[in-house]
């Protein structure tokens, strides 16, 4: 893919300013958005969620950016990102208020939608452990003042920001603690601290409880809840992962009778002309879809720039919804573009246990998955990749032919063969 408008401006700004020189000799480089609109507009050109968004001349010189004043930026060789870690907890069932008719708990598109169906179900409450929290403050502020160091590969630097903007997303006050909660609808694998520690310093200086940095992850029904903590609350790189929950609402159950029903009469279909889905996590299949069911088309460039994909992610993922016919894609003005066929519509339109029936259907309709998850349950465990690969040399694969493409292929077989097991309730 070309570069991205993004990418050509940020290279013009470090070729006129020497930024990588100056961060090489003095260990930073502050920058304004008044020279970044020379260029294209800052707004568009600072806000990187995930290091995956981060344009390539950042990438290649290991580079990150923070704001520090409402119109000023510091760019470095700070980390400003954190892997997400997870124990994959099982979910908790929750129930939903029957009365509530204004939130539709199964189409949820926004993150203010997710924390509103969160707290009115009590899934905050739960997870905070206080049954007199109320929403307090939310939306942009500023930050006020305050430093704090951050570490970079050969020192650490001290940071002065002075009224740079903040946005949170939900803040719930208890008895004890200010709960300040990031919350997201596209999974990723990492996040920019900064969206927890920001709001952390602001708040940490105006009142006197306990503040307690929340991320909060939605997609395809799951409330992924992670709590982090900064050991040293003027360090920036100090967060440690407190605690974690999952929550599911009720509305259905999958158990491994309907499963096995399903592998049995389902008809197979013929192996489409698309290439063998390369894409391990089930849950980002059903994430993009999400994402295209609440934007309508997304060009192949807005999918890679805006969520944490990099190109080849953006073909696999895309490939691997087109592969179960959710997705399609044309071409419009010179762009690829993707969007959700009238299959997908239907699906992301039925209440969440029906939609996780049909997604499995859809695996199962392919012959070598069903093949696989037939395996499973004759052997009581899942097939190693050898076995997976014996299967699918059976199962008319379209353009699978060396060895070493069908075992990569197995580890997505074998991934989305445990995402319908996963769906089981004991």
């Amino acid at each position: 893919m070309s570069d991205t408008k993004n990418d050509i401006a940020w290279a013009q700004l470090f070729s006129k300013y020497k930024i990588v020189e100056e961060v090489s000799k003095k260990g930073f480089y502050e920058i304004s958005s008044t020279v970044i609109n020379k260029f294209r507009e800052a707004r568009l050109m600072t806000k990187f969620d995930y290091r995956s968004q981060l344009p390539e001349i950042f990438s290649k010189n290991n580079l990150s950016i923070l704001p520090i004043t409402r119109g000023k930026y510091v760019i470095s060789d700070f980390e400003t990102y954190n892997d997400f870690e997870s124990s994959n907890p099982i979910p908790k069932k929750i129930d939903f208020p029957n009365y509530l008719e204004s939130i539709k708990y199964d189409n949820i598109t926004s993150e203010s939608t997710a924390l509103n169906c969160a707290f009115v179900t009590g899934i905050i409450e739960d997870f905070i452990q206080d049954d007199q929290i109320m929403p307090t403050v939310s939306g942009r502020m500023s930050s006020s003042n305050f430093d704090f160091s951050i570490e970079t590969p050969s020192r650490v630097l001290n940071i002065s920001v002075n009224n740079s903007q903040v946005e949170i997303d939900g803040g719930y006050e208890g008895v004890k603690s200010l709960n300040l909660i990031e919350a997201k609808n596209s999974i990723s694998k990492d996040f920019l601290i900064r969206q927890l520690y920001y709001p952390f310093k602001l708040w940490s200086g105006k009142i006197n409880k306990e503040i307690r940095p929340i991320f909060l992850t939605y997609s395809n029904g799951i409330f992924h809840f992670r709590e982090y903590f900064f050991e040293d609350p003027n360090h920036y790189n100090s967060l440690i992962l407190k605690q974690e929950k999952k929550y599911i609402i009720r509305d259905g159950a999958i158990n491994i009778e309907l499963i096995q029903r399903i592998a049995h009469e389902i008809k197979t279909v013929k192996e489409p002309e698309i290439p063998f889905p390369q894409a391990d996590s089930f849950e980002r299949v059903i994430n993009i879809c999400e994402l295209l069911n609440e934007n309508g088309t997304l060009t192949r460039e807005y999918v890679t720039v805006n969520y944490d994909f990099d190109v080849r992610q953006t073909n696999y993922y895309t490939d691997a919804g087109r592969y179960l016919g959710l997705i399609d894609k044309s071409k419009e003005n010179n762009e690829i573009v993707y969007y959700l066929t009238d299959l997908g519509k239907r699906i992301f339109n039925l209440p969440l246990t029906e939609r996780q029936v049909e997604f499995i259907r859809l695996i199962l309709s392919h012959e070598v998955f069903n093949k696989v998850i037939n395996s499973y349950f004759e052997n009581a465990e899942s097939p190693t990749s050898h076995q997976t690969v014996s299967l699918m040399k059976t199962s008319n694969l379209y353009n699978v032919n060396s060895e070493s493409t069908f075992y990569r292929r197995s580890s997505t077989i074998l991934s989305w063969v445990n995402w319908i097991i996963d769906q089981i309730e004991e």
